[in-house]
């Protein structure tokens, strides 16, 4: 699928995907254009891209390659390799890309790939889910992860918000359904990041006191770092700082 997407700035490429049900909006503060050539994607089921199935990872992966190719193909970006950046579920996303097709460089924002934990939480919370609470669920669970992201910024970011319950559920299906063998496998799969492809972990929030050492032994050349405030969101609680780390990193 070519997502929808924009294109501004100049330099070498770089893609930038969204976290679950916000859209390439969320990204409006992050200016990276002096240094990039930035397109900004609607992963499918989110914003103007199509809502279509399957929405497993490595499938929003491929559509991100797939929109990459496409623009190099019509020469409206630069050829070679992207950097990726992804925040929340973009992080498994860019994860998944640097996995799977080649790229520059990886960044995650705030989004653990050791899903272990947080299949317990989805399968605890599988009834609300697939009923009318779903909304509640959804805005309740964000609420929760804002921390220390100033109100102004999270109003903006939850007015982009828009639920959409089978696309979720299309996104969280191995976190429902998947024994934790099979999702293990898929985490496995889905962090076999090159070597070769510099990877970079920005953390807002505390991903348990064991996360570093599992991340560490999952792809052994990552680059972790915990940002301050605590918060899910640690690109729009500082901008700037986020913008001179990639460049720093990806550059």
């Amino acid at each position: 699928m070519i997502l929808a997407h924009d294109i501004s700035g100049s330099g070498p490429l770089l893609v930038l995907v969204h976290g679950i049900t916000e859209d390439r909006r969320s990204w409006d503060p992050v200016d990276l254009t002096a240094s990039f050539t930035v397109v900004r994607v609607d992963v499918r089921g989110h914003g103007a891209s199509e809502a279509a199935e399957p929405y497993d990872i490595p499938t929003l992966a491929a559509d991100v390659h797939d929109t990459v190719v496409r623009l190099q193909e019509q020469g409206l970006v630069p050829d070679g390799p992207p950097v990726v950046v992804g925040h929340s579920m973009g992080g498994i996303v860019a994860t998944a890309y640097g996995a799977l097709f080649p790229a520059r460089a990886i960044v995650n924002v705030d989004q653990p790939l050791h899903l272990a934990g947080m299949q317990q939480q989805i399968q605890q919370a599988e009834a609300m889910l697939r009923g009318e609470q779903f909304p509640l669920f959804i805005h309740g669970m964000f609420a929760q992860m804002a921390g220390g992201l100033n109100a102004a910024e999270l109003d903006r970011v939850n007015a982009i918000r828009a639920p959409k319950q089978d696309v979720v559920l299309g996104m969280w299906r191995p976190l429902l359904d998947d024994s934790p063998e099979d999702l293990s496998a898929l985490v496995d799969r889905l962090t076999a990041v090159p070597s070769d492809v510099p990877y970079l972990v920005i953390t807002g929030l505390d991903a348990g006191p064991e996360y570093a050492a599992w991340l560490q032994d999952a792809i052994p050349h990552a680059v972790h770092e915990v940002w301050q405030p605590p918060t899910h969101y640690p690109h729009l609680a500082d901008p700037a700082r986020f913008v001179a780390r990639v460049e720093a990193f990806a550059g």
